[in-house]
């Protein structure tokens, strides 16, 4: 029996005539994230969207436009124009007045960045290389190289997922913004849930990250005389600040600015190291050695330090040690989350991969180049920050101080990102609130940003183990969100736009707006696995090969950050929301 699925009836508002019973329900009629959206209505208009930006001329790289984030006077020539407001978006009875030209023209004039404005934006907001060294010590130099070029390649493998599957549900009428927008057309409004909380919960970890490594930081620059309690709360104060700014246009060449701050960290700490020993004192509480085995950084009753010692494969007996450094390698690899927010603003997203490949590119040659610099210099006292492993304490206070400003630009940035993930995903979706473009909307923005930063510098003071919370981090959100999650989205776009028999009479219908399906959904989905030819099928049991073994790491990161965060609080230097700095050996 034929199985006709109808969208539902809208309610008619005052003086506006809804569609009749059975009619097509416009997308702009629609409310968002509208479950009787069938996934066949997303890829018929992607498809159709996909058809038109063939023909669309691809925007010139500006690289005044790229590093200053500012428009150029001039107006490109295909660009469009709408003269819809916020208001108009944000009010149901004025969705239902505009026209299907209007709408789509006003996804359109959102969608202007070149591919090489998308390469900077991979490029600018990556984590910082600072525990690249670190890794390589824990994992030795075989392991650690491969480690960095496998898990390159499969994060730009994700990446091509997600550009995979944004390109077939992503449309002018019914545009995909953010990650978690894959996982609701792709599997259901349970998984959109799924992948927005993850994806707030991460961003938060991230900036609890940073206000650890930062209150650092500004302990070790005191030399530790300030308590160490009030670093990250001054680190946090300024960030209630900058992250009140909404909208990432506003960062200007700040944000551009630091990255050439990272870069010079870079080069100050390589130059340091070639020409001075490593920080040998500070060594047991996040050198590699630390990690993988502590009898390498121990002094005998000299108090001479071991000599630099170096691993061609994976360390003996340290399996925890190497998880963790592997897990905070992964920071290198962060960015495919925010890789929907670049596709949508993309006039022709199908140039992404240029731009992904070779960001892809660009990070593995820096931080494997860098990584390895200082492992090479520092052997198994490499130090995650890698430049308060310095040891000549000017260099180290430069090396803090560079990097403490780069990453106030950078926290601010995450907590952006991160409460409007929050804010218009659940807030407004769950809780009914209302738009950020509104005043109330702004309001409560500007409420949410202390609290935000409150949470962040609550997780920061109680876990004062940096690298040990990096691994936290990476295993548990980091690692799903780069690797786990676009494979399971690509096998559930692929399942379903094989399972469509258009010889059949199955898929949309633009006039009427019915979804025809001839089997149940489980039928469908069996069917539409085994569908596609061999080639396809193959694709689907590999994705589902890759699905759980990202699934596997995760379980088995997180067994060794837990371990490797018990031992670390054995120390007695290791104490929460406390006045002594866990950088301090001698308190």
């Amino acid at each position: 029996m034929d199985e006709k699925q109808k969208p539902a009836e809208l309610p008619s508002p005052p003086d506006v005539v809804a569609p009749s019973a059975g009619a097509y329900i416009k997308p702009q009629w629609r409310k968002p994230h509208d479950p009787d959206v069938t996934f066949e209505e997303y890829h018929y208009y992607a498809q159709r969207t996909r058809e038109e930006e063939k023909s669309l001329e691809s925007p010139s790289l500006n690289w005044r436009e790229i590093v200053l984030r500012k428009k150029q006077g001039h107006e490109d020539s295909d660009a469009t124009v709408t003269h819809l407001t916020a208001t108009d978006f944000t009010s149901h009875e004025n969705r239902l007045e505009i026209s299907d030209e209007e709408w789509t023209n006003a996804s359109r004039a959102f969608r202007t960045a070149s591919w090489g404005a998308c390469f900077y934006l991979i490029t600018t907001d990556i984590l910082g290389p600072y525990g690249v060294g670190f890794a390589m010590g824990t994992l030795g130099w075989g392991p650690g190289i491969a480690f960095y070029t496998i898990f390159g390649f499969m994060a730009g493998y994700s990446g091509y997922l997600i550009y995979h599957v944004f390109l077939g549900v992503d449309s002018y009428e019914f545009p995909a913004r953010n990650y978690g927008d894959l996982g609701f057309r792709t599997w259901g409004t349970l998984t959109r849930y799924i992948t927005n909380i993850m994806q707030a919960l991460g961003l938060l970890l991230l900036l609890g990250q940073v206000v650890i490594q930062y209150g650092e930081n500004i302990s070790q620059v005191s030399k530790f005389k300030l308590c160490y309690v009030v670093c990250p709360v001054l680190f946090v104060c300024v960030g209630f600040f900058l992250t009140q700014i909404r909208t990432l246009k506003s960062y200007g060449w700040v944000a551009n600015f630091a990255v050439w701050l990272n870069l010079l960290v870079i080069f100050i700490s390589m130059g340091v190291v070639a020409h001075s020993p490593p920080n040998y004192s500070i060594s047991v509480l996040g050198s590699a050695g630390s990690a993988v085995d502590r009898s390498t950084i121990t002094p005998d009753a000299n108090g001479n330090y071991p000599p630099i010692i170096h691993y061609n494969n994976l360390p003996p007996g340290s399996l925890i040690g190497s998880i963790n450094g592997l897990l905070s390698g992964v920071l290198a690899y962060a960015g495919a989350q925010l890789f929907v927010e670049f596709l949508a603003e993309m006039k022709r997203p199908a140039d992404f991969l240029k731009a992904m490949w070779g960001a892809q590119f660009f990070i593995y040659t820096v931080y494997l180049i860098y990584g390895c610099f200082i492992y090479h210099y520092q052997g198994q006292y490499s130090f995650n920050p890698s430049y308060q492993g310095v040891s000549i304490y000017a260099w180290q206070t430069a090396g803090n101080m560079i990097s403490l400003i780069a990453a106030l630009i950078a926290a601010g940035l995450y907590g952006n990102i991160g409460i409007k993930v929050l804010y218009n995903n659940i807030l407004v979706d769950i809780f009914n609130a209302p738009p950020l473009v509104t005043t109330t909307g702004k309001v409560i923005y500007a409420a949410i940003v202390p609290v935000w930063w409150s949470v962040a510098f609550v997780i920061a003071a109680a876990i004062p183990d940096y690298f040990g919370f990096v691994s936290v981090i990476a295993a548990s959100m980091l690692l799903n969100l780069t690797y786990t999650l676009p494979p399971f989205f690509a096998l559930g776009f692929d399942i379903q736009r094989n399972a469509i028999r258009a010889d059949q009479g199955e898929g949309f219908d633009p006039t009427t707006g019915e979804v025809i399906r001839n089997e149940t959904t489980v039928q469908r989905y069996i069917r539409g696995f085994f569908c596609g030819g061999p080639w396809q099928v193959a694709i689907n049991i590999w994705h589902v090969i890759y699905f759980l073994a990202s699934l596997a790491m995760c379980g088995l990161g997180m067994y060794a950050a837990v371990e490797g965060l018990i031992e670390a609080f054995d120390i007695p230097q290791l104490n929460s929301f406390s006045c002594t700095s866990p950088l301090n050996l001698n308190a």
